[in-house]
């Protein structure tokens, strides 16, 4: 398992799902990502304080929810199409953004 980074808990999947029970953004997105096969470590901020705190540290304050974590990007109520672009790119550079590489 890998840390997300900003959060302290354990995740192994490299796609992290931060969502609350009775959210339908939530329920579409997790949806939407089990149909295309993608592997999401789901981390429900009602049951999670350290999940809460990243949530309103990436929201600037509030608990909106899906918020969801690719690699070391952080996406707020993204639609799900435009996520899977996002987690198709991800992928292609070899789970690394290209934007990253610039920073090392």
């Amino acid at each position: 398992m890998a840390t997300v980074w900003g959060y302290t808990g354990m995740t192994s999947a490299p796609v992290t799902l931060f969502w609350r029970p009775g959210c339908l953004y939530c329920r579409r997105l997790r949806t939407k990502l089990k149909r295309a096969g993608v592997h999401v470590d789901e981390i429900n901020i009602w049951e999670d304080p350290a999940g809460a705190a990243f949530v309103r540290s990436v929201t600037g304050g509030d608990e909106t929810v899906p918020t969801v974590r690719v690699g070391t990007r952080s996406f707020v109520n993204p639609s799900p199409r435009h996520l899977l672009e996002i987690i198709r790119e991800f992928r292609l550079n070899g789970t690394r953004f290209p934007e990253d590489s610039a920073d090392e």
